[in-house]
Order: C-alpha cells, then sequence, then structure tokens
C-alpha cells in the first residue's frame, strides 16, 4: 500500500454527556487517527466521566474526539489547536453541527500556541502524531499552562516518562496504542506537602 495514500473520510461517535450518540466528520488525511472509542470510554472513566466547569486544551486536535468528548462531559472551555488549516476547518463546522458553543477551535502549531498567552488549563490531551516525537517538547513547555493539579492526558506509540512534579494516575495500552494520565503536581513554595 502506498503510504501517501489518504485514508477515506469517516465518522466518530461521541460517547458520553449531551451529545452522547452524534458522530463528527473525520477529515480524509493521512496521520489523523482518532482515539478508538475504548480507549475514550477508560480515559473519561479516568476522569470521573464529568469535566463540569473544566478548562480543556486538545493539542493536536485532529478529529477533535478528545475535545468534543470534553465538552459533551461539562466541561466549560475547551481550546483545540490544529496546524493543518483543512482540518482545523472541518472541527469548526463539527462545532456548529454539535452547538459546541464552549469550544474553541484554533488553528496554528501546537508549540507555538503554548508560548504564546498565559490561559491555564484543568485538563489537556496531547495526542501528537507519533513519528514528530514532540512528547519531551511538549512536557518541557506545558507547565506555565496548567493550574496546580491538572491531569494531562498522553497518547504515543510507547509509554512516556516523567519526572516529579508530574505524577502518574494511570496507564493501559490498546493495541499500537499506550495512553497514560499524569497529574501535574505545582511546587508549593512554603515546602509543605499537600498530602499532610
Amino acid at each position: 500500500m502506498n503510504s501517501s495514500k489518504r485514508p477515506p473520510p469517516g465518522r466518530v461517535r461521541i460517547v458520553g454527556g449531551a451529545y452522547r450518540g452524534r458522530r463528527i466528520a473525520v477529515p480524509a488525511r493521512a496521520g489523523v487517527r482518532p482515539t478508538p472509542e475504548r480507549v475514550r470510554e477508560t480515559l473519561f472513566n479516568w476522569l470521573g466521566q464529568r469535566l463540569d466547569g473544566a478548562s480543556c486544551l486538545d493539542l493536536y486536535a485532529g478529529s477533535g474526539a478528545l475535545g468534543f468528548e470534553a465538552a459533551s462531559r461539562g466541561a466549560a472551555r475547551v481550546v483545540m489547536v490544529e496546524a493543518d488549516r483543512g482540518i482545523a476547518a472541518a472541527l469548526a463546522r463539527s462545532r456548529e453541527q454539535l452547538g459546541a458553543a464552549a469550544v474553541e477551535v484554533v488553528p496554528g502549531d501546537a508549540l507555538a500556541y503554548l508560548a504564546r498567552g498565559g490561559e491555564r488549563f484543568d485538563v489537556v490531551f496531547l495526542d501528537p502524531p507519533f513519528r514528530q516525537n514532540a512528547l519531551p517538547a511538549l512536557l518541557a513547555a506545558l507547565p506555565r499552562r496548567l493550574r496546580p493539579g491538572a491531569r494531562v492526558y498522553v497518547e504515543g506509540a510507547r509509554a512516556t516518562s516523567t519526572a516529579a512534579p508530574w505524577r502518574e494516575l494511570k496507564r493501559a495500552r490498546a493495541g499500537q496504542v499506550s495512553y497514560q494520565l499524569f497529574e501535574w503536581g505545582d511546587h508549593d513554595p512554603s515546602g509543605i506537602s499537600g498530602d499532610v
């Protein structure tokens, strides 16, 4: 098979919340691989099903499956960052079709987005193209955009290692995909642990 062939367009079903059962279009682009339903179900079980009032960031939004799932489950704000302008336009169309007012689509580079602005997030979804090896740079750039205790979902070809103040909460594997949930434990300047 020619690896430059584009996959046919498809649709992804939202599995929970207000938009449960609704389908969003998946652009026909090489490298766009929506997070499977089973993985999304597991992730949102880890996150507690509802994200009421949370501010979420979906970097490398792709199909938008994770960001729209977060909006469906009560997130107050979901920022989807996508470098491919055609895919970003498709995300904007899906937002309109769902009536997902909490979603903002930002066309542009993920690292550039993190570098500008100072909005902080409660939940971040990181699912960069596997071949880019972008996770180390992303995890280094993310902390200034995280609220203390923020949770960060990471999807990749293999498990990611981190050091304190990151804390791995959960880890699983589905086929060729490893996925993990981390918590950002911002340093307390008093030096007193939050566990006391």
